[in-house]
């Protein structure tokens, strides 16, 4: 049995009745004889006041990494007196790999008498932060290996042959004598928002993703989110959460964005995506549990697998089978001033190119481990994930920019989506599921089947 099989099924009883989620429950790996009450209080008590120690220093850590990888630290709403310290004590690389390296021993220990899903996580945070450190000074690791130390999780070998299959499905749906990624742009672009209606369409968008939310999970009074519009980024849309159940929402204008876009950017980065996911952190483990490492949030990370693949999941979660293109179809063609008759053409070609996402990945390891050079991954991006020379161009960007990252959205959609569906039934339904993810320490190796 999986060695945190327990902790989930109690997480998921308790979302099924409204409960509280996660606990740092004690997970016994060994045969010994049960502990007397008495004992359990005091070893509960004292790897609790050990895991908060090395949660705090995790932290420091993580900020002072920060401050020579400025992309490390994504997130941050703890003392504002220990970002201060970050940036004034100025520690070199190498004394941050000495003190990672103290760490990994410090929580080894703690977790030495009865590993818990909150000590599993941070010794794999610490872990991962010690890889990136290395990295920052200039060790390279494969594609695999990079993942495996940051992510906890390896891609696996991909088939052309299957990705060949959903390019000529689409062929036929786009018959033409141009270039398959050309007659893809094209037709995508046919259905690109016009500017002037880009606030209009996506308020809506969101106002629908969040009423789909906020009918299954209760997110406090107070949460909220501000929308921008911004240029000359590696990425399409991106969430800032800024702490106090608060966060920055910006999308990437530099390329048309095309109309079912809204919907797919309102729940990743917005509800039950992003947003959702840093509020039940702040909320559940930060303030109600006192879990101190939660108050930053480190991007290269095996949080990161969570993270993505919740928000990439989340869409298919709040608009599950046709619902997503109806929505789109009835409501925002037409804020948009496009052709709603489009949209069946448009939903069918997508179905083909979710089957060419994991190209993504494949292009990524080939490309990082040199196996082909910038023109080449370029041409693979156009090839099969059908995107023009400019988006192909972009994506190349966002790669170079964060290297292994990639592997998130959709190995982590994956990985989250068999989760849900294994721990869900007639009692707890796919959102309690969801809900026990978001809201439980977990990585990867953790949740893979």
């Amino acid at each position: 049995m999986h060695r945190f099989a327990a902790a989930i099924a109690a997480g998921l009883a308790l979302a099924a009745c409204g409960g509280e989620n996660a606990d740092d429950t004690q997970i016994s790996l060994g045969g010994t004889a049960p502990p007397t009450e008495e004992e359990r209080y005091i070893a509960s008590a004292e790897s609790s006041a050990s895991l908060d120690s090395i949660a705090q220093s995790f932290v420091q850590l993580a900020l002072a990494i920060g401050e020579h990888d400025p992309a490390f630290v994504d997130a941050y709403h703890g003392p504002e007196e220990w970002a201060d310290e970050a940036k004034a004590q100025s520690r070199s690389l190498e004394q941050l790999e000495m003190e990672a390296q103290g760490l990994l021993i410090s929580v080894a220990r703690a977790n030495a008498d009865g590993e818990t899903v909150r000590g599993a996580m941070l010794e794999k945070l610490i872990r991962a932060a010690l890889t990136r450190i290395e990295m920052t000074q200039g060790e390279a690791f494969s594609f695999d290996e990079e993942t495996r130390r940051l992510y906890d999780t390896v891609a696996p070998e991909y088939s052309i042959a299957e990705f060949d299959a959903a390019r000529a499905e689409i062929e036929k749906l786009l018959p033409g004598d141009e270039p398959l990624h050309e007659r893809v742009e094209a037709f995508r672009n046919s259905l690109a928002i016009p500017s002037d209606r880009l606030r209009a369409v996506f308020d809506a968008a969101i106002k629908e993703c969040r009423a789909r939310t906020l009918s299954h999970y209760d997110l406090p009074a107070d949460e909220r989110f501000e929308l921008e519009f911004v240029t000359d980024k590696p990425w399409s849309g991106y969430n800032w959460y800024q702490g106090d159940f608060e966060s920055l929402i910006q999308v990437n204008t530099d390329l048309p964005i095309v109309i079912d876009r809204a919907v797919d950017l309102g729940c990743h980065e917005g509800y039950p995506g992003h947003h959702t996911w840093n509020v039940m952190l702040e909320r559940d483990l930060l303030n109600d549990k006192g879990w101190i490492e939660y108050s930053v949030y480190p991007l290269f990370s095996p949080l990161s697998v969570i993270a993505e693949g919740s928000a990439n999941y989340g869409i298919d979660l709040a608009f599950p089978g046709e619902e997503k293109i109806s929505f789109e179809r009835d409501v925002l063609f037409p804020l948009a001033g496009l052709d709603p008759a489009k949209a069946e053409l448009l939903a069918k070609v997508n179905e083909q190119r979710d089957k060419l996402a994991q190209s993504r990945n494949h292009v990524a390891r080939e490309y990082l481990d040199g196996k082909i050079n910038r023109e080449e991954a370029i041409e693979m991006i156009m090839k099969y994930l059908l995107e023009g020379r400019d988006r192909a161009e972009q994506t190349v960007r966002f790669i170079e920019t964060y290297r292994g990252y990639v592997l998130n959205y959709e190995l982590g959609r994956d990985l989250v989506a068999g989760f849900v569906e294994r721990n869900s039934n007639k009692t707890t339904s796919r959102w309690n599921a969801f809900e026990t993810l978001l809201t439980t320490p977990l990585a990867a190796s953790d949740i893979a089947p």
